[in-house]
């Protein structure tokens, strides 16, 4: 099985939206439709950014309480190391496993700098970020539960393995795809079908909303329509 898409295929998913990669992906049947999405509790931050596709690559972090090793949340660069072994455009995943997530963020201004030059393209966590006025500019892309004012302790317990973020269970290596709607994981088995299937399945539902817009309107008509749709 492919294990990564190349450059084409990137940018071929990188210019659908989130909803239309999910309408896709349904009509393959690989998945149920309740999962493979971060639930409403994780929103983008960042709404008027183009759609954002990467691999993840995970971590465990925590913000309420001191780390046992090292003092200052920058001190894990062996995290840094770990996530040059991940093929780039890069998505870091962190779920916050703090009996409350959200205390305190781990990626603000310089953390998302940092990211970019590592590669990667935007971060995905149940806890916070920060520093959003700085971090715009750059383009890097936040979904998050929220946003903070501190990092407080913020520090990596452990990376490189399965996390859950909002309902979502991210496998390190995963394919995901985020814009404004959300975040969801794509099956990389299908990957590469999905802009082809995507383009006729806009295609059909530009013909339901032609259709309700014209004069020749009803309701018989909008039920052929339908069925093709489906």
């Amino acid at each position: 099985m492919q294990t990564t898409l190349d450059s084409a295929q990137l940018e071929a998913l990188r210019r659908l939206d989130t909803c239309t990669v999910s309408n896709a992906i349904e009509t393959f049947e690989v998945r149920l439709r309740n999962a493979g999405f971060a639930d409403s509790s994780i929103r983008c931050i960042f709404p008027q950014f183009s759609p954002v596709v990467g691999y993840a690559v995970t971590a465990r972090v925590r913000c309420s309480v001191a780390p046992m090793k090292g003092s200052r949340y920058m001190d894990r660069t062996d995290f840094w190391n770990y996530l040059l072994t991940k093929p780039a455009p890069r998505i870091v995943v962190f779920e916050d496993v703090d009996r409350k997530p959200g205390l305190g963020s781990y990626v603000g201004e310089i953390h998302a700098n940092i990211l970019l030059a590592l590669g990667c393209v935007g971060l995905v966590t149940n806890g916070t970020v920060r520093d959003l006025g700085g971090v715009e500019p750059t383009g890097f892309q936040f979904f998050a539960a929220g946003v903070a004012v501190s990092h407080a302790y913020a520090h990596i317990l452990e990376f490189g393995n399965p996390v859950e973020v909002g309902g979502l269970k991210v496998q390190p290596g995963e394919l995901l795809h985020g814009d404004r709607h959300g975040v969801l994981a794509v099956p990389m088995e299908i990957a590469a079908r999905i802009p082809g299937v995507a383009a006729d399945l806009l295609e059909r539902e530009r013909r339901v909303i032609g259709l309700c817009r014209s004069p020749d309107f009803s309701l018989e008509k909008l039920q052929e329509a339908i069925k093709e749709l489906r």
